[in-house]
């Protein structure tokens, strides 16, 4: 057998295995009750509408929706953006998927050892992202004290530049956490851009889920507190479908064009067709009536599920109350390992994720992540069922 070792990056010694797709590798998911991935519900997906707009984008646009496109993004989707978000067109980048915006910050700001803190527990994806530019990732623990939030981020950095490092800036996920489903409160916020302002840092405001909100209102977006130190990610994956892998980034004009030439390099131009179809997506009203609907079924799902816990769960067991987005996190009682447990109950036909592949530092093993938006609410109902059970026979052992 052929040994390539020798011949790869040293980056790719820093590349490490996502559990959720290894999870979708294993298992067929409608086999199983999968609570794993981030998927949204097939219902979301408004066919009719896709097949109306698809066909009404090649009587309009004809060939130029098949050809090579500008690579910041086609005129008309940055523009729709601009409208729905008030904007500035030239503070809008299109990528390919949110989690290319989450790679491409990386790559113009980060090099090896330059520090990046985040929540603890932060996005895997973004993780993954990070250290494969072997950036130094630091999590920071939340308080509900804002005063001791915005210390805990302060002794982090002041830690690292004690030690020789770079601060380059800040990940957030304000909105329905991925993966614990909180919201940072808009005090939080404004003291998370005071100690960026302070540190020189900016922060890469990762926002996918935002436009799923089930109750309570609204907090303003980091960008909006101030757009000149923030870099704003935005995705259609969870609002309209994952399959057109599109994303978009607001920010400083002289950031995005750091990130306007790094595209180039990467992939040229997000998908034009694709494009052509979101913009018409959203100026159309399809956006807003299809969100409606999505929000409508999302906030059933999750009662569900919420319901259930409350019912079924063991003594011990603890969980989060999200406002909106796609998730539940669980804490078990300490010594759980959520890790070895994971086999167990895969092989009894259900599917998690183990917390700690969420935190920095590798902890959180007695937590794991739950979706709410991809199965049916009987199967939701089974599922927990049968998790629960799973867990009271094993915390009593």
């Amino acid at each position: 057998m052929n040994n390539y070792s020798h011949l790869f990056s040293l980056d790719t010694a820093s590349f490490f295995r996502s559990p959720v797709r290894d999870i979708f590798k294993r298992v067929d998911l409608n086999a199983i009750y999968s609570f794993a991935g981030g998927y949204p519900s097939a219902d979301t997906f408004p066919l009719e509408d896709f097949r109306r707009i698809m066909s009404d984008v090649i009587d309009k646009v004809g060939a130029k929706a098949f050809q090579y496109g500008a690579t910041q993004g086609v005129t008309e989707l940055r523009e729709a953006l601009s409208g729905r978000y008030g904007v500035p067109l030239e503070r809008i980048q299109i990528t390919s998927s949110s989690q290319q915006g989450i790679d491409v910050c990386t790559r113009i700001l980060v090099d090896p050892r330059d520090v990046i803190l985040t929540s603890s527990p932060s996005y895997l994806g973004a993780l993954q992202s990070f250290r494969s530019y072997r950036a130094d990732v630091r999590g920071v623990e939340y308080s509900p004290d804002p005063e001791k939030f915005a210390e805990a981020y302060r002794m982090a950095a002041e830690k690292a530049l004690s030690e020789g490092k770079r601060l380059k800036f800040i990940y957030s996920i304000p909105d329905f956490q991925n993966p614990s489903g909180e919201t940072l409160p808009v005090e939080h916020r404004r003291m998370l851009v005071d100690v960026a302002r302070h540190y020189g840092m900016l922060i890469v405001e990762d926002s996918p889920y935002r436009e799923l909100r089930y109750e309570g209102e609204d907090v303003p977006t980091i960008y909006s507190i101030d757009p000149e130190i923030v870099l704003h990610l935005g995705s259609f994956s969870k609002i309209m479908a994952p399959g057109f892998r599109l994303g978009w980034i607001f920010g400083n004009p002289s950031l995005l064009d750091k990130i306007y030439v790094c595209k180039q390099s990467l992939d040229l131009c997000p998908p034009v067709f694709d494009q052509y179809v979101a913009a018409e997506f959203i100026s159309g009203g399809s956006l807003d009536r299809n969100l409606r609907k999505s929000v409508d079924l999302y906030r059933s799902k999750r009662d569900v599920m919420l319901e259930m816990l409350d019912s079924a769960m063991p003594h011990g067991v603890k969980w989060t109350r999200p406002e909106g987005g796609l998730f539940v996190f669980l804490t078990l009682p300490e010594g759980f390992d959520s890790v070895k447990f994971y086999d167990m109950a895969l092989d009894a036909g259900v599917a998690y994720v183990a917390g700690n592949f969420f935190y920095p530092d590798g902890g959180g093993r007695n937590t794991m992540r739950l979706n709410f938006s991809f199965m049916t609410e009987t199967r939701i109902r089974e599922g927990i069922s049968l998790l629960a059970s799973l867990l009271s026979e094993y915390i009593v052992k």
